[in-house]
């Protein structure tokens, strides 16, 4: 079995904000084509104009309905990909030593040439993190674009993962949580950044930053009714119309 370093020079990773993503798939796109035609192996599709479409993608976002007692009906839209855990699971079970963890970024990586694609590590992980590619048949997961984060061969803004350029809402940060002044890791103290599923164990390096609480409709106009005089003039006929419309 494969051994996790006994601790990192950096804990490089994520943190996406839940209350500011759109569930666009922006960041889906760009990541299956960066990674088609970047680190590693391509990822494959079997069938991808057929009836049974069958692919790999390294990052997907789930959509929910949340109903809460005091506070309107939302929807939550939430990404999820490899969280680069610092008690990695999948590391730990890998027989061949494909799957590891990197000392000097805490970057968890598969080695594509050492794979054979045993699937131990995809049962291992307890966010579903991995996927078996169709094509290469070899395990494959989210590198946090490790070939573009260190290419000096392209902008110095273009070197953060694919997902986090391509993020036209801003959803998604990129950063080393062992520096206590990174952006990412003031945004996880400012707006207390969760772990996904603690009870596991295996100390994710990404963090989510929970929806802001949001008020029901009839609360916030009784509210800015009772605060804010009522208009006068062409604005007061105006919204006085609109009313009588309504």
């Amino acid at each position: 079995m494969t051994s996790l370093p006994p601790a990192t020079e950096k804990a490089l990773g994520l943190v996406i904000d839940l209350d500011t993503c759109v569930g666009c798939h922006a960041c889906v796109v760009n990541c299956k084509e960066w990674n088609t035609g970047g680190y590693g192996a391509p990822l494959g599709d079997l069938d991808p104009y057929g009836d049974e479409p069958v692919g790999s993608f390294l990052n997907r976002i789930h959509t929910f309905e949340v109903s809460p007692d005091d506070a309107p009906a939302s929807i939550v839209h939430f990404p999820k990909s490899c969280l680069h855990c610092a008690d990695a699971p999948c590391v730990t079970v890998c027989p061949t030593g494909a799957s590891y963890k990197r000392s000097e970024d805490g970057i968890v990586l598969v080695d594509e040439s050492m794979c054979i694609g045993c699937g131990l590590c995809a049962w291992a992980c307890p966010y579903g993190a991995r996927e078996m590619d169709p094509v290469e048949n070899v395990m494959k997961k989210c590198t946090l674009c490790v070939d573009r984060i260190y290419n000096e061969n392209i902008p110095k803004e273009d070197r953060e993962p694919a997902c986090v350029r391509t993020c036209p809402a801003g959803a998604r940060h990129f950063g080393d949580f062992s520096d206590p002044a990174s952006n990412v890791s003031r945004l996880v103290a400012e707006r207390g950044g969760m772990d996904l599923m603690p009870e596991m164990g295996t100390a994710p390096v990404n963090k989510y930053l929970p929806p802001r609480p949001k008020t029901r409709p009839d609360t916030a106009a009784a509210s800015t009714s009772a605060n804010e005089p009522a208009p006068e003039g062409f604005l007061g006929w105006l919204d006085r119309a609109l009313e009588r419309l309504g």
